[in-house]
């Protein structure tokens, strides 16, 4: 593997989705290193019309903000490992030339979007269907289609169901060795977050492996139905392609 490029594979997942556990999960193996939302801070600097991001300041500080140089450094990146994990916000994918996605092994996480949206307005309390993911999870899908593949989608209440189930279809989709390690981590901060982690991680901080997915029981917020009649719309696109 030392005189071949490592696979690179892009998780492109919407917010409060579990892609926290699945970067844990493949940091877990030995021929794996993470990358934690490179394209955060390219975001924040080129969309002006969003919501105040939680320590957003850090991480225009700590992140290179211009999209096209994070690309560079996605496609150059080699830690002498053979397999390099990048966990993407599909939001964050913005002016930017999609071409660079075919030179990745791309995975589309989705979630049920009542839970979703429930999840995220705790963090971020006004926001629309951009900010969401859905909108960009369904052009991502629609494009791998038009070069005549299937996508690959996780649904994240799947994930959580059976995690040693989908993990192992994963990896054989994209053409890596399922491994026992990526069931479990310890818990608590990990060196390869970003400076955003205090502000979004509390609950992946406290796992240690993928944790059962429990319903959310608490009333949905009514001034986010007609967005989640929107995202409903987007995600019953996905679900058909989602590892089953």
């Amino acid at each position: 593997m030392s005189e071949q490029s490592p696979k690179r594979i892009s998780v492109w997942s919407g917010p409060r989705n579990v892609s926290t556990a699945l970067m844990y999960s493949f940091a877990q193996r030995a021929d794996t290193k993470v990358f934690d939302e490179p394209l955060y801070a390219h975001y924040l600097s080129s969309i002006a019309d969003r919501p105040e991001h939680p320590g957003e300041g850090d991480i225009l500080r700590a992140q290179e903000n211009v999209g096209i140089r994070v690309v560079d450094s996605i496609l150059m990146a080699d830690q002498g490992k053979p397999v390099l994990f990048f966990k993407n916000m599909a939001h964050h994918l913005v002016d930017l030339d999609w071409d660079f996605l075919d030179e990745m092994t791309n995975i589309l996480l989705t979630r049920q979007p009542r839970d979703m949206l429930h999840s995220y307005s705790k963090m971020i309390p006004e926001f629309g269907l951009s900010d969401t993911g859905y909108d960009k999870l369904k052009q991502l899908a629609d494009a791998i289609v038009a070069k005549g593949q299937e996508p690959v989608v996780i649904d994240s209440k799947r994930l959580l169901e059976s995690p040693e189930s989908i993990l192992r279809q994963l990896c054989d989709r994209v053409g890596i060795q399922f491994e026992e390690s990526m069931l479990s981590w310890e818990a608590g901060p990990k060196p390869d977050e970003g400076v955003w982690a205090p502000h979004w991680y509390h609950n992946a901080h406290r796992s240690s492996g993928f944790v059962a997915y429990k319903p959310n029981t608490e009333e949905f917020p009514e001034r986010l139905q007609p967005l989640l009649e929107e995202c409903q719309e987007l995600y019953d696109e996905l679900l058909p392609f989602a590892i089953e």
